[in-house]
């Protein structure tokens, strides 16, 4: 290839935004091999203390990849120039970020200055997923971390009180579709969620038509009116702690916890309808289906190259 046409090739690319530096699983084969083994073995350790673990930083990492990208910008404290958007109303409850600085420091003792941020929350959303009986994926790495926040984008995460369109196009706007919506959504097979985020669903002269009856009064009695807002309730009441399919059997039994669980069943003539029938019907395509859309959502907009930096500390820029 001539010099001159390699010269107009990175013109093209450069007009087109299209990089050369690509997330790859082997991004570390030389500079960090063993931070996939580092990782595992905090969050394992980690994981029999708290078995919501997963959970939470499959949560966070899915939080952070929706506000500019996935470049650990959710980890970001308050600082001169940084506002953070763990402070925002869709980050408000997110957990788990002590664990985070675990898993930053035992990477940092071994291989230091060399592993993002915002790729341990990729590896160790996977590795969570995997223990609890989930799928595995290899997962791309090479991202870099934010030197900035954006506290007033956390409004593109989709919160529990969307309407079904505002839900699916908070997801398409990310360039993922209804597939991606459903198996995303599935990741609510484990964990739990607080009353707040559901009990308007319970209201005693007009409660959600879409609720299984005996599911509403079971409901009803973990979250009182008047009770207390934060009471932790299974996602999944079936197997809460396990990654399976049964999210699905419960959205077919009116018995998503979340509003906007159960709309991807219940939304009338919404092509989620028949990906929520395929997942129920089959825990192999569930799990296919949610490795490619976590690969998919941990591909938006990643700092690469010399873009962003490698922060010493997560909460922390340079």
């Amino acid at each position: 290839m001539s010099s001159v046409l390699a010269t107009v090739i990175c013109v093209v690319m450069l007009f087109w935004g299209i990089s050369d530096a690509q997330l790859s699983p082997t991004f570390y084969a030389s500079t960090c091999p063993n931070v996939s083994s580092i990782v595992r073995g905090v969050v394992e350790q980690a994981a029999q203390n708290d078995v919501r673990l997963g959970a939470k930083l499959i949560r966070m990492h899915f939080h952070d990849c929706f506000v500019d990208g996935c470049d650990g910008s959710i980890l970001l404290v308050d600082a001169t120039g940084i506002n953070s958007e763990q402070d925002e109303a869709p980050n408000t409850s997110v957990e788990g970020y002590g664990v985070v600085d675990d898993i930053k420091t035992a990477v940092e003792n071994v291989c230091p200055g060399i592993v993002s941020c915002a790729d341990i929350l990729a590896l160790a959303s996977e590795i969570l997923v995997t223990l609890a009986g989930g799928p595995t994926w290899q997962v791309p790495l090479g991202r870099r971390d934010s030197t900035t926040a954006n506290a007033a984008r956390t409004s593109d995460i989709p919160s529990p009180f969307e309407t079904f369109e505002n839900l699916s196009l908070k997801f398409s706007n990310k360039e993922l579709d209804s597939t991606d919506l459903v198996a995303l959504s599935g990741a609510h097979t484990f964990g739990r969620s607080q009353c707040q985020f559901f009990s308007q669903r319970l209201n005693d002269t007009n409660p959600d038509p879409t609720l299984n009856p005996t599911y509403l009064q079971t409901l009803r009695q973990a979250c009182p009116q008047g009770g207390n807002p934060s009471r932790l309730n299974n996602l999944d009441p079936t197997t809460p702690d396990d990654f399976d399919n049964n999210y699905f059997t419960n959205l077919q039994n009116n018995s998503g916890l979340l509003a906007t669980d159960q709309m991807l069943f219940s939304t009338s003539g919404a092509d989620t309808v028949a990906i929520v029938n395929r997942f129920a019907n089959s825990q192999t395509a569930f799990f296919d289906s949610f490795a490619q859309s976590m690969i998919k959502m941990g591909n938006l907009s990643p700092l690469t190259g010399s873009n962003g930096e490698i922060r010493a500390d997560c909460k922390r820029v340079n």
